[in-house]
C-alpha cells in the first residue's frame, strides 16, 4: 500500500518541476515564431537542446518541456552573440532545434 502512494506522491513531485533556469545573460534573447527568417538580422548559427520528456513511466507536461527547451536555447544563444532564437520545428522526444539570430535593436 505504501509504494503506490509514494509513487503516486513522485509523480506530483516531479510534475511541479521546472528543471532548467534563465541564465542571467538570456532574459534579453527573445523567441519568435517559427517561419520565414526575421528581416534584418544576421543568421548566428543553430542550437540543438534537449531535456527529458518523460521520467520512468511518467510522461511530463508537454508545454512545460517546449517552455524548458525555449529556456535553454535562450541560455545558448548569447554564447554565439544572437539575441534572437526561432524553433526550426516541433520538439521531438525532448529534443529542438532553434535558428539563432542577431537581431538590430527592437
Amino acid at each position: 500500500m505504501r509504494l503506490p502512494l509514494i509513487a503516486a506522491s513522485l509523480v506530483l513531485t516531479l510534475s511541479g518541476c521546472t528543471w532548467v533556469q534563465m541564465a542571467p545573460e538570456a532574459s534579453g534573447v527573445r523567441v519568435i515564431a517559427a517561419g520565414a527568417a526575421p528581416a534584418g538580422c544576421e543568421k548566428r548559427g543553430e542550437v540543438s537542446v534537449s531535456v527529458k520528456d518523460s521520467v520512468a513511466f511518467y510522461e511530463r507536461n508537454a508545454l512545460r518541456v517546449r517552455d524548458e527547451l525555449e529556456t535553454l536555447a535562450r541560455n545558448e544563444a548569447p554564447g554565439i552573440q544572437a539575441n534572437t532564437v526561432q524553433p526550426l520545428g516541433d520538439p521531438v522526444n525532448g529534443e529542438q532545434r532553434f535558428a539563432a539570430y542577431r537581431c538590430a535593436s527592437r
